[in-house]
């Protein structure tokens, strides 16, 4: 009786903790997400995005600090509109995507600023070179959608110096200027859905 009894508990405990680890992961929703750059070119700015990435949150309300992000990118879904670009950017001048195929950030603490501000830190990966960066995120809101389904989003925005990864092509440009910026400004939008158990 006694070891049914210690089974018992042991099961419950097991689901218990199952239950609420699940109960923190959110899955992304592609659809109402985009992770897009800006970088001058001469006198203007050339815009672009990625179309294949993906993230994972396990994200604790009560203790924000406890939460964790992953994010990931496929260097070679860039898209500026231009083929012949995109072409080059995936070269050996730029992302050398079939070197480095991924661009990636792993967070390892998370501080809160406010109920909605917050600093992610993390190792951040491109091109071969990992780096430790803060991240500025700000949180959208919670909601639900017409099923039912708790919804978060957030929100990043940041400027990284390309160099600083080793993307470092360049070319002369009249007057003594060069054609591309070094710094590109990030902008990232992040819709999560947790799905209620079936």
């Amino acid at each position: 009786m006694k070891l049914m009894r210690s089974l018992f508990l042991v099961t419950v405990a097991l689901s218990f903790s199952l239950s609420a680890q699940e109960s923190g992961r959110w899955e992304l929703d592609k659809s109402h997400s985009y992770t897009n750059f800006k970088i001058r070119h001469l006198l203007a700015n050339v815009t672009g995005s990625f179309r294949e990435f993906d993230a994972a949150i396990n994200l604790d309300q009560e203790n924000p600090s406890a939460s964790t992000v992953e994010f990931t990118v496929q260097a070679a879904s860039i898209d500026t509109a231009n083929q012949k670009r995109d072409d080059h950017l995936r070269s050996a001048d730029f992302f050398e995507v079939e070197t480095f195929p991924t661009i990636s950030f792993k967070s390892t603490a998370v501080k809160a600023k406010s109920k909605t501000e917050f600093d992610v830190a993390g190792d951040f990966t491109m091109h071969g070179v990992t780096k430790r960066i803060t991240l500025p995120v700000t949180l959208l809101g919670f909601g639900k959608d017409a099923r039912g389904n708790d919804r978060v989003a957030f929100e990043v925005e940041t400027s990284l110096d390309r160099k600083d990864y080793g993307i470092v092509w360049n070319r002369a440009a009249d007057q003594g200027s060069v054609l591309l910026g070094d710094d590109v400004k990030v902008s990232i939008s992040l819709q999560f859905s947790k799905k209620k158990p079936e």
